[in-house]
């Protein structure tokens, strides 16, 4: 694992919410506004953009949480950009604290948390597990 950054640095991340993004459970929609489940995905996906310039080529970095505090809805067709800043880099755990806002509205907050662990041993898991 490499580290180029320092606790503070900032990554950010837009997309557009999109029909398939709201919430809905089985063939239940629930309400047409972007779902808490999908903003931790994209949650995630903000503070991984770190991992990815950690990581070298024999390792693959792993989520161990996501945090979310769900503040405000989000509009299918509105850009939800998030922004993920290094918060805490010890050994190959790496935690980010991420602000998702539409416009200038916070729909939310989030922590999340990443290791960055040697392909091989993630391996070695999946293998251990497919065996049970």
């Amino acid at each position: 694992m490499i580290n180029p950054f320092k606790v503070g640095d900032i990554k950010s991340y837009k997309k557009v919410v999109l029909a398939s993004e709201t919430a809905a459970f089985e063939y239940d929609d629930v309400h047409p506004f972007y779902s808490t489940f999908a903003l931790a995905r994209d949650a995630e996906w903000s503070s991984r953009l770190f991992v990815l310039e950690m990581k070298e080529a024999d390792e693959e970095g792993i989520g161990t949480f996501v945090n979310v505090k769900h503040l405000a809805p989000a509009l299918v067709g509105e850009e939800v950009v998030f922004e993920a800043i290094l918060a805490e880099v010890e050994k190959n755990n790496i935690i980010c604290n991420i602000t998702a806002r539409v416009k200038n509205r916070i729909i939310a907050e989030a922590q999340t948390g990443q290791k960055i662990i040697k392909r091989t041993k993630l391996d070695e898991l999946h293998k251990s597990l497919i065996k049970e």
